[in-house]
């Protein structure tokens, strides 16, 4: 283990292992002890992962940080102009003041300096960093929705009302609907345990069911799916196989995105035609958009099938990586959170990284 320890960064990241900060010259788990001052993680020493040093202050800490110095004091390795400082602290301030009266989309303009249009939020990256931009995405998303909606995506789905509303998180979307419809969720907020929504709060009455018996349940709404997530089958595809109506709407993005299955998206690809799409604001690199779909006349069978990229055996349908069987027989000199390396792979890395995937995880807290 080296004398000094400074993290290993990426452009203005820091590169994290199992979740952790790695020292840039050997690879050991990277401890904060203070404002641009570390250590390295003692042997058998559980990693303090809800460091406050491990991220940026939150509000009201930053609202303390009255100076330009102060806040470089407090976070010197963001790197941060004073302009970019005093405009974030002005956007902040006014989105903190803000976060318990007004709408979403009203928030989320705050944060863009202006209103916030469709396509992604223009905020430089000076001033996002200042926000911590991913954080209040976080936060909003928590409170509100993942999706930001607007006046013309409300009215696009009011045109195909009544609506039931499947996997409707806390109801956001369906109490600004001006129509008649219907939300349902595996896990509402109010009942504890969702993992998207912490607040355990609900904007509209939001019933306890699965996707497939809401929508057997409700065969005369029109179904909507908003962000379903990406790794559950339950939650979009099954729906939409169940469903009888002729009109799907979708927001989210496409297969590429972090909204749906792969197999959600080639059904709808598949047996679904495009009829009306509408770009939403969006979060920096995650377009957003409402699409409506209608049913093909006739169904075809989703015959898509993944395969091992090595043998070519099928795989279950979105994984990427190599089959079990290649796995066992033809083992990766290394696999590490799920991403296999080999030798090849590992020797190309930069030799710190190299050393913190090879020593695995350091003890939980």
């Amino acid at each position: 283990m080296c004398s000094a320890c400074e993290p290993l960064t990426a452009g203005d990241r820091r590169v994290l292992v199992d979740g952790h900060p790695i020292c840039a010259s050997c690879g050991a788990a990277a401890v904060p002890v203070g404002p641009g001052r570390w250590r390295h993680l003692a042997a058998g020493e559980p990693f303090p992962y809800d460091s406050a040093w491990l991220r940026p202050p939150a509000w009201p800490e930053f609202a303390a940080l009255t100076t330009f110095a102060a806040f470089t004091a407090r976070c010197p390795e963001m790197s941060v102009t004073e302009a970019d400082w005093r405009e974030g602290r002005r956007r902040w301030t006014a989105y903190a003041h803000g976060l318990s009266r007004l709408s979403l989309l009203d928030l989320v303009g705050i944060l863009a300096g202006g209103t916030a249009g469709p396509g992604p939020l223009p905020v430089p990256a000076g001033i996002a960093r200042v926000l911590d931009l991913d954080g209040r995405r976080r936060e909003l998303a928590s409170r509100y929705s993942w999706a930001i909606p607007s006046r013309a995506a409300l009215g696009l789905i009011a045109d195909h009302g009544p609506i039931l509303e499947v996997g409707a998180g806390t109801g956001y979307w369906a109490s600004l609907l001006a129509t008649d419809v219907v939300a349902t969720d595996l896990t509402p907020p109010t009942h504890g345990g969702n993992p998207y929504h912490r607040d355990g709060r609900t904007w509209f009455p939001v019933g306890r069911m699965t996707a497939v018996d809401a929508v057997r349940a409700h065969p005369g709404r029109t179904l909507l799916l908003c962000w379903p997530p990406p790794d559950d089958d339950a939650a979009g595809y099954a729906a939409v196989r169940a469903y009888q109506g002729d009109r799907v709407l979708l927001i989210g993005g496409d297969e590429d995105g972090p909204t749906g299955t792969p197999r959600l998206h080639r059904e709808l690809e598949l047996n679904w035609t495009v009829t009306d799409e509408l770009a939403l604001a969006s979060w920096p690199g995650i377009p957003d958009q409402l699409t409506v779909w209608a049913r093909n006349g006739q169904r075809r069978p989703l015959r898509a099938r993944d395969r091992c990229p090595a043998c070519r055996r099928f795989v279950p349908t979105g994984r990427a990586a190599r089959c079990d069987h290649c796995v066992a027989s033809r083992p990766a000199a290394l696999t590490s959170g799920g991403v296999e390396y080999s030798a090849a792979a590992l020797a190309a890395l930069p030799p710190a990284l190299r050393n913190a995937l090879v020593a695995g995880p350091p003890p939980s807290g």
